[in-house]
């Protein structure tokens, strides 16, 4: 009977099967190495960016008390606003300084940036004096400091600031109007508050 050769490919050997699922084993390791690595870094941008989204799109600050409105000298308008701020529950010092205030009413009148005076913490009209030689240069300073235990203007967890801030003559009886405070870091908070009827030399606004 004559000798038949078979045509195709010889099979693998036992040493060559191992060797082709090694290849395979070391390829999926790498790739699942790559995609593992490529994963955990995306996570890890996106916690922070759910993080910084978070502290952007909360305010740092919030209002304690009522809001004061100050009228000096006149009965027309009022002169400044005395508001007491503190930070929000889980929030670390904040430099107040560094904190934009500006102003709006319903009649027009505008404030972009009122100056930052500073700490006028060494009499009780200091802040005041301050604010009254302010018509030229709109500004507002921090009157007055509970429970800080540093000093200067960074206002610590569970500690209090006054702020006292000049008012336009646009502040006239039955004025709307709105102060933004932007931290350098966080949401802006807003204080919305209309001028009463009737201007007295203290009162408070609502």
């Amino acid at each position: 009977m004559p000798h038949k050769h078979l045509n195709g490919e010889e099979g693998f050997t036992g040493l060559e099967a191992a060797i082709v699922l090694i290849a395979f084993v070391v390829v999926a390791a790498v790739f699942a190495y790559v995609v593992l690595g490529a994963g955990l870094f995306t996570a890890q941008k996106a916690q922070a960016t759910i993080h910084a989204g978070v502290q952007q799109g909360s305010s740092s600050m919030e209002v304690v008390g009522n809001v004061y409105g100050i009228a000096v000298g006149q009965t027309d308008h009022l002169s400044y606003a005395n508001t007491t701020v503190a930070l929000t529950a889980g929030d670390t010092p904040m430099d107040i300084s560094q904190m934009v205030i500006s102003y709006n009413d319903n009649k027009g009148g505008h404030i972009g940036n009122l100056t930052y005076m500073g700490l006028a913490l060494d009499t009780p009209d200091a802040c005041t004096d301050i604010l009254d030689a302010s018509t030229s240069s709109p500004s507002w300073c921090i009157s007055e400091s509970i429970n800080n235990q540093t000093s200067g203007a960074l206002l610590d967890p569970n500690a209090q600031m006054v702020l006292s801030i000049y008012l336009p003559p646009s502040t006239t009886p039955y004025t709307q109007f709105t102060l933004n405070f932007q931290p350098a870091q966080g949401a802006v908070l807003s204080i919305q508050r209309t001028v009463p009827a009737a201007v007295t030399p203290v009162q408070i606004l609502y």
